[in-house]
């Protein structure tokens, strides 16, 4: 898992293997035990190579599942008034339950998003067998929903600035967040890279900033990666300005004349912002967009209290914080 602890999440982590015949089979087997911790996180020995690919892709395909699971909660908490993050903390004290994990604006990184469709192609194409569409119900479906709840991150933005009595085309939109994880700096299928195709495509001006990202290739080299006509680009228009893309480094400039900024990743640097001096550099009341929970309810209520307008990502008590607010 990239990240600080990247060496220790190879190493010290449960993994399984296997060998096409017993001699490869020991080989394996005698190099992992040299360089894997497999005396605090045993190793698994399956009999043949297609179990072992097979155990990474229905584990990654379960967790991909389960985020795509809470993405109909997630809309259901906004709807209905409930913070799905407090849900979710309630869960998780019970250990058989403790990895329910928040969806955020998607998954992205280079598992996750892959491996289910993996499973699936092989079925069809390399095993043979003809009724992959009525086999395979749940793991695509997972697929689509966690490829395009970015998509819904614009839209709480349009209906923040709305509220504000101001356009989504035209306003300058600050994104806070390039990479598909906390802390790190990469971009491989970034759920933020849909938030900001679909607000170009919407006509907003968008500026980025990522402290961990220098780059961010999957914009820059839109029109030849992964291949030639194959981006996202494809599914939306006017994206041509995104080849130029710059991420920001120096937040309080960023700040700078914006109208709307979407929280996009827990980078730790975004948790402890001050709603104070955040409205101060960017000049005056904005709309907030909360994507991964990052907010606690003192911040909000104080973003409302500086007639900013704030949405979430499954957090429907927002809107009793604002009548609170407004009350006093």
């Amino acid at each position: 898992m990239p990240g600080k602890q990247y060496v220790s999440s190879i190493r010290d982590f449960w993994r399984v293997c296997s060998g096409c015949e017993a001699v490869a089979r020991a080989r394996v087997e005698k190099f992992l035990h040299e360089v894997l911790n497999t005396k605090d996180f045993p190793l698994t020995v399956m009999d043949r190579p297609i179990e072992s690919e097979t155990t990474k892709i229905v584990e990654n395909s379960y967790r991909a599942a389960i985020l795509a699971y809470l993405n109909e909660w997630s809309l259901f908490a906004e709807r209905n008034g409930v913070d799905l993050i407090k849900v979710i903390n309630a869960i998780k004290m019970r250990p058989t339950h403790s990895n329910i994990i928040f969806p955020g604006p998607g998954i992205g990184g280079y598992c996750l998003p892959k491996d289910g469709g993996l499973g699936y192609w092989a079925y069809k194409h390399i095993l043979g067998f003809e009724d992959g569409d009525k086999v395979f119900k749940i793991t695509p479906a997972a697929i689509d929903i966690n490829d395009t709840r970015a998509l819904h991150v614009a839209e709480l933005t349009r209906d923040a600035l709305r509220n504000m009595g101001r356009y989504i085309a035209g306003s300058r939109v600050l994104l806070c967040g390039a990479s598909y994880r906390q802390d790190v700096g990469d971009t491989r299928y970034s759920g933020s890279e849909l938030v900001v195709r679909k607000l170009t495509e919407m006509s907003a001006d968008i500026c980025i900033h990522d402290p961990y990202v220098d780059h961010w290739y999957e914009l820059e080299e839109q029109d030849t990666y992964p291949s030639e006509g194959s981006s996202w680009k494809r599914f939306f228009r006017n994206q041509e300005s995104l080849r130029q893309s710059v991420v920001e480094k120096d937040l309080e400039s960023a700040l700078k004349g914006v109208e709307a900024v979407i929280l996009a990743v827990p980078h730790h640097q975004y948790l402890d912002l001050s709603p104070d001096e955040l409205v101060k550099w960017a000049g005056g009341p904005i709309a907030i967009i909360d994507a991964f929970g990052i907010l606690k309810d003192d911040q909000i209520r104080r973003y409302f209290e500086l007639g900013c307008e704030v949405k979430a990502l499954g957090r429907g008590h927002l809107s009793r914080i604002k009548r609170e607010v407004l009350q006093k």
